[in-house]
């Protein structure tokens, strides 16, 4: 990368900071702003040219472990148990139907080569990304549960869905190369129990070790942020070296952190989500400049047709089927059903599936790649609207939920700085 381009994207990067609240309210968000950023700097400067596929994977994968972990630790039992109800339904019923849907559309509409590149297209569209919809999830107008139910789906789903991922391209690769076959989709499901393991090992040991020695004054706050985004990196990369999944690893690593680390985790894990999110806006940049050229030649009225059922048919309708009875209201089951954009953790399923698949991965990944820059430009120019339209008719969620909400406030970046290490 030369220095004018440095320089580029940085000064974006500060301006993105400085304007960002009065951008966002003008219904632009930092996905849509650095994916154009992305294809202005390729056209400017070649941008996606010059990058080098070993940088590319090295920034999505850290960052996707970042994400993966801080989510994970947000979510605390307390959050779980308000709606657990709610979370089984769309963790447990729609995310299995989107992907068995997604797979079979995939399948059906886009003839893609076998079952299992049918399968990664399902799976890897499938898990939701708040950083689309932020307005939403922190727009006033929307109730407060409304919101926590939203991020925690969306903090957990990717998490979820990375086993059908791997398993898919696993039984794709085999089927590829001629080799393998059961043993390797076996092998797959060994890594991902592998990653549990090292995962809930490395997650819980850590959080468990800073909250002693925060205890007794061993350590000290200024690095405990930094200690815990090394943590994340450390459950991927000990997964990986053991020859287990690292993105299963640090899902884990997140959930078992959260569990053990106490009150101080909450303010570690707003570092690592900070981070996180500065290396996403970069991720959506390498989207703009890299991703969107696939699709020159590629685009044809199938796979236009599938990115519109993804984002509406294939997400809503198992949503409506799996809260059938949770006495949510027609309107908010339409609001929770389409505001499941699709983001960061699908980019990254794409990269695994070019490293796994090499140039077969292509037509798949041009499926996704065109889901997902449909998904930054419709969930990211709805939210702000819909988040004020929806709001102001949904009233009667504010008063029976106050006495409930504070708690989920936790899973707000922002209110992390006030909690205290015990």
């Amino acid at each position: 990368m030369t220095s004018g381009a440095l320089v580029l994207i940085l000064a974006a990067m500060f301006a993105w900071g400085a304007f960002s609240a009065r951008l966002e309210r003008a219904d632009l968000t930092a996905p849509m702003a650095f994916v154009g950023i992305g294809v202005v700097l390729a056209e400017l400067i070649g941008l996606g040219g010059r990058a080098e596929t070993a940088t590319i994977t090295a920034l999505t994968e850290a960052t996707l472990v970042w994400v993966l972990f801080s989510d994970a630790a947000r979510v605390g039992l307390r959050e779980l148990r308000m709606d657990a109800g709610i979370y089984g339904r769309l963790l447990g019923l729609a995310l299995p139907l989107t992907v068995a849907a997604g797979a079979l559309c995939a399948w059906l509409l886009l003839g893609t080569p076998g079952f299992w590149v049918a399968l990664f297209v399902g799976a890897a569209l499938a898990p939701t990304d708040a950083a689309l919809g932020a307005v939403v999830i922190s727009h006033p107008a929307v109730p407060a549960r409304i919101r926590r139910i939203l991020n925690v789906e969306s903090g957990l789903n990717d998490g979820f869905v990375t086993p059908i991922v791997v398993v898919a391209l696993a039984g794709a690769a085999a089927s590829e190369h001629g080799t393998g076959g059961p043993g390797t989709v076996l092998a797959a499901a060994l890594q991902l129990a592998g990653g549990a393991l090292v995962g809930a090992a490395l997650g819980g040991g850590g959080g468990w070790l800073l909250r002693m020695t925060a205890r007794r004054g061993w350590s000290g706050e200024n690095f405990a942020g930094p200690a815990v985004l090394a943590l994340a990196l450390l459950a991927y990369a000990g997964s990986v070296a053991v020859h287990a999944n690292g993105f299963v690893a640090a899902f884990v690593g997140g959930l078992a952190f959260g569990r053990v680390a106490g009150r101080g985790g909450p303010r570690e894990v707003f570092y690592v989500e900070q981070t996180a999110g500065l290396a996403s806006l970069l991720v959506w940049m390498l989207f703009g400049a890299v991703g969107l050229p696939l699709l020159a030649g590629r685009i044809d009225w199938h796979v236009v047709l599938y990115a519109v059922l993804s984002l509406t048919a294939i997400r809503m309708v198992p949503v409506a089927l799996s809260l059938i009875g949770a006495h949510l209201g027609a309107r908010t089951v339409a609001f929770v059903g389409w505001f499941g954009p699709r983001g960061l953790a699908s980019v990254v399923f794409a990269l695994l599936a070019v490293e796994e698949l090499g140039e077969a991965a292509t037509p798949a990944v041009a499926v996704v790649v065109a889901t997902v820059l449909l998904s930054v430009l419709a969930h990211g120019a709805s939210a702000g609207p819909l988040a004020v339209r929806y709001g102001s008719r949904e009233p009667a969620h504010d008063a029976p939920e106050q006495q409930v909400i504070a708690p989920a406030a936790r899973l707000a970046p922002a209110s992390a700085e006030g909690h205290e290490r015990s």
